[in-house]
């Protein structure tokens, strides 16, 4: 069964610029890679149907990216014909030989990252293997164009295909924040006077160190910190599933965020895996790491949640609905230390994020791209974002899953895991949650990391000692020993 969207293309066809961001993740080798570990076998004939019906009526699915001389030589979207079958590949795999499913997926995924984008078609493929892993019945990865959409984007789009597993008819619900009241006006002029102050101040230290990064201020070498003028990159990518519940279990004994424990962890496992690449004794690690700089260009999204619904109907009634790369990034300084109590990983990455969300440095980082390309033009920002990944250890994001389990394209999920590869760096860490899980996502560029799951161990291992220090901080017998100096 074939299934095609024609789309007639002329001298008059009409040609979309690029979005500021777009711009800046245009080249072929900036992608993003999503796992749907599966329930069921994949069937390919209902991923074609399901696709046909809903993620092609997406304008970007059925355009593809082209140079218009016309506009400086600066890249445009097409509308071209599109054929579902040519994007959904079912590779010929001698299932009965493959002895460890489980690193076979890792290898194939890893191959695919290490391939750039064909820039001839539109910029999005499937990958269908009905092969049983221990977390998964089949597999479809998503192989998706950063210039296409940002991950959180993505993710609503994919869910917007998807359907409740308890109500096969009905769409996923959204998550709203609940507004606190307000006490009384005049306690609310006071504390709006303040809150304007600590943001004018803070978006303007930022907004300094911001070009500081632009301009020539670089992390220390440091293990885990790729070199821009190589210009090759061999990708692995990896991924290992914790609770949510142990993340959340942390996160409501010290009264902070998820991202926050996310970060912690992040933080603490760094400085186990960077403390072993050191010689020397404990004291003299210790010396290293506090001399270190290492930071993260951690994305954020700058769009209002957009509802599922808004999206399924642009799908279904071609309605309009905003998405696509609406997204700023903030250079977020790494806590690399020894510490002697692993829960202040997280007290100081909530300081950080808190100095950080009254910022307005995100906006400002976007608001330079965006001026950088009117001005400058593509070639600009390009280069504007080498130096911003070049000068920076790693990227970091947390994208949030849907609280209940779904199914896509009629195929109910096990784990949804993703990485964006983007930019020089040699780490790029994405959290995804799904569910009671989530998904520690490693795309590492083994010529500089050539031992990400001890890595990914660390970080693992970084919640588990967290989790036990909580534990003890709640007993009664802890308070003890922390009296108690003959202990």
């Amino acid at each position: 069964m074939k299934m095609e969207k024609d789309i007639e293309v002329n001298e008059t066809t009409p040609m979309e610029p690029l979005s500021p961001m777009s711009h800046m993740l245009s080249s072929p080798n900036f992608f993003i890679v999503i796992t749907f570990g599966l329930k069921i076998r994949c069937n390919t004939s209902r991923f074609v149907e399901g696709i046909s019906n809903s993620l092609i009526n997406a304008p970007r699915f059925t355009s593809k990216m082209e140079v218009d001389y016309k506009r400086k030589g600066e890249p445009v979207w097409i509308p071209v014909k599109v054929r579902v079958e040519d994007h959904v590949l079912v590779p010929d795999l001698d299932y009965a030989n493959i002895g460890d499913p489980d690193h076979f997926i890792e290898d194939y995924i890893s191959n695919i990252a290490n391939i750039p984008m064909d820039m001839s078609k539109p910029l999005w493929e499937f990958h269908l293997l009905n092969i049983k892993t221990s977390k998964a019945e089949s597999l479809a990865i998503v192989k998706i164009h950063h210039s296409i959409g940002d991950g959180m984007s993505l993710m609503s789009l994919l869910l917007a295909c998807s359907r409740k597993i308890s109500d096969p008819n009905a769409l996923i619900s959204n998550t709203v924040a609940t507004k606190k009241p307000v006490d009384s006006m005049a306690w609310w002029l006071v504390v709006g006077f303040w809150f304007m102050i600590r943001v004018t101040f803070t978006t303007i230290v930022e907004f300094f160190k911001l070009m500081l990064t632009i301009c020539f201020l670089r992390d220390t070498k440091n293990p885990i910190m790729g070199n821009p003028s190589d210009g090759f990159q061999s990708w692995k990518l990896m991924h290992r599933i914790i609770s949510f519940d142990d993340v959340k279990f942390v996160k409501d004994k010290m009264n902070v965020k998820v991202n926050d424990v996310l970060l912690g962890m992040t933080q603490a496992g760094l400085s186990r895996y960077l403390s072993s690449k050191y010689d020397g004794s404990m004291a003299e690690k210790k010396k290293i790491l506090e001399e270190l700089r290492v930071r993260g260009a951690v994305a954020v999204n700058l769009r209002p949640a957009t509802k599922i619904e808004d999206l399924a109907n642009m799908m279904s009634k071609g309605s309009k609905c905003r998405w696509g790369n609406f997204i700023g990034t903030i250079i977020f300084p790494l806590w690399v230390k020894s510490e002697n109590d692993p829960l202040e990983y997280i007290r100081r990455a909530k300081e950080t994020m808190d100095r950080k969300k009254i910022s307005l440095e995100a906006f400002i980082f976007y608001g330079i791209i965006k001026f950088t390309l009117k001005f400058f033009g593509g070639k600009a920002v390009e280069a504007f974002g080498k130096r911003i990944f070049g000068h920076t250890s790693l990227a970091f994001s947390n994208v949030k899953g849907p609280d209940e389990e779904i199914s896509f394209l009629h195929h109910p999920i096990s784990y949804i895991a993703g990485s964006a590869l983007v930019g020089s760096q040699a780490l790029n860490i994405h959290f995804i949650s799904y569910v009671n899980k989530i998904v520690i996502n490693l795309a590492v560029d083994t010529t500089t990391i050539p031992d990400p799951q001890r890595l990914c161990d660390d970080m693992v291992e970084a919640l588990k000692i967290m989790k036990s220090a909580t534990q003890e901080k709640m007993s009664p017998k802890t308070e003890v020993w922390k009296t108690s100096p003959d202990v």
